[in-house]
């Protein structure tokens, strides 16, 4: 059996299939589109009628292997990751993940998974190695059988509208709710127009859907407005950027409940609108240790990601202009490779107990390859029992005018890059063609930067000689 039919017999799944197709009809829905995640964490797909769901649930659609990379071509004109020679793959829908649109409702959204082409000489209906939501499925599922705990996270997606925000975020509160999206606060951050809109922390694949989601409602809201919804992580000099904070915790047991957000007909499947709750937090402090610190399992964790920093920043902090975040000091960006308790200054801290803010990532993010990479760096430190050292509780910079030697993240995504490339255990949750295509893709951004004139070169060098 290939991995596509092993996806498509999972027990259970085939009333799923049966439990959409009745939503589709008590829903009107006529139009659904199959969506997956391209290496830089945007959204494709293909739209099909409706009626078309039971043979797709089980047949799939066909588009081609570099759409998983924008279907973009370098500076040299070659194709990232796959030429035109290239196979299509095939989208499987997972029909937990089906939704009707709130602002079109004979639309509906459902979230899918890739495989190669079934006629492909090699490997044939394989699992397709440049899919980061299917890989972060598979590298969760290993990290749950090898450890017995789950992760479980949440982001703080900030944002600028560049607006007036009551009206704006109301209706995104709105379109949120309705696609299962459990808003628990929000935020106006530092700079003008800037939102902050957190849903419940939750599985960290789920976790993953919803901020993909949450971008879609944005850039949908911002269209009926006439705004921009902008996520580019410091289009302005001088004030705060757009992180996206990434809270994480690993757990033992638990189960899922549905929240219906005050629904009594669910305007789509369950799945969509479950959350994990109960269980054991591994990372809350032992009291027979130390009442403040994380138990060993979470120490182990910190461990690991602190080790690991340099190569996940390139992840977290993915394109060219990420790191104008970095140098612009003074709002609380995170340049050091140190981890604390409420401590604003590191890359990590320990933002309430049992809960890890991982801060070195910003709003570009791609959370499948995120979430994917911590779970890396967590089992490194777990299966070698990292030590991450003491907890840095003083102003990182009092502790370096004081004399600590502090390593920086790197400043650069080039600098990144290299980071990424000399380490073996982040690479590896970027698993087959997945790194290629990555590599290729973010080395060939910088490239293109490295190799343009900008308006500061021209404003600085024009005129400076004779």
């Amino acid at each position: 059996m290939t991995d596509l039919e092993a996806h498509v017999a999972q027990p259970g799944r085939d009333d799923l299939v049966k439990q959409v197709s009745e939503k589709i009809k008590e829903t009107g829905v006529d139009y659904i589109y199959y969506q997956f995640i391209s290496v830089t964490g945007r959204i494709v797909g293909k739209g099909i009628p409706s009626a078309h769901w039971e043979r797709l649930a089980e047949k799939g659609f066909q588009l081609v292997y570099g759409s998983t990379a924008n279907l973009f071509v370098d500076r040299h004109g070659n194709y990232i990751g796959y030429g035109p020679e290239s196979s299509e793959l095939v989208g499987i829908p997972d029909p937990e993940t089906f939704c009707q649109l709130p602002w079109d409702k004979r639309v509906a959204r459902v979230f899918c998974t890739l495989f190669r082409n079934r006629e492909e000489r090699e490997n044939p209906g394989g699992v397709l190695t440049s899919d980061c939501r299917g890989n972060l499925r598979r590298i969760h599922n290993a990290f749950q059988d090898k450890h017995g705990l789950d992760m479980r996270c949440g982001t703080e997606p900030e944002m600028m509208w560049l607006e007036e925000l009551r009206p704006t975020f109301m209706k995104v509160i709105e379109y949120s709710q309705q696609m299962g999206l459990d808003i628990i606060q929000g935020d106006h951050e530092d700079a003008p127009g800037q939102l902050e809109l957190n849903t419940q922390f939750d599985d960290v694949l789920r976790n993953a859907d919803r901020l993909t989601t949450y971008r879609q409602i944005c850039a949908q809201v911002a269209r009926e407005d006439n705004l921009i919804a902008c996520f580019m992580s410091k289009p302005f000099m001088g004030v705060s950027a757009s992180g996206c904070h990434h809270n994480m915790s690993l757990w033992r047991g638990g189960e899922d409940m549905v929240n219906r957000l005050g629904f009594d007909a669910l305007p789509g499947m369950e799945g969509a609108f479950s959350y994990r709750v109960g269980g054991e937090n591994t990372f809350m402090p032992d009291p027979s240790i130390d009442e403040h610190a994380p138990g060993p399992i979470g120490l182990q964790a910190i461990g690991g990601v602190i080790k690991h920093l340099g190569a996940l920043t390139s992840i977290g902090s993915s394109t060219v202009n990420s790191y104008r975040r970095l140098w612009d000091t003074g709002f609380w960006a995170p340049i050091f490779a140190d981890w604390g308790y409420q401590n604003r200054t590191c890359a990590l801290r320990v933002s309430a107990p049992g809960r890890f803010e991982y801060r070195s990532v910003d709003s570009m993010v791609n959370p499948y390859l995120m979430g994917s990479a911590l779970l890396k760096a967590f089992d490194d430190g777990i299966e070698n029992d990292l030590d991450p050292g003491e907890a840095e509780e003083r102003n990182i910079y009092e502790a370096i005018d004081a004399g600590k030697d502090v390593k920086k993240l790197p400043m650069s995504l080039g600098e990144a890059l290299e980071a990424l490339d000399e380490d073996e255990v982040i690479k590896s949750s970027m698993p087959g063609e997945m790194y290629r295509v990555f590599e290729h893709y973010k080395r060939d951004e910088w490239e293109r930067f490295m190799h343009t004139t900008t308006e500061w070169d021209l404003e600085t060098y024009l005129d400076c000689l004779p």
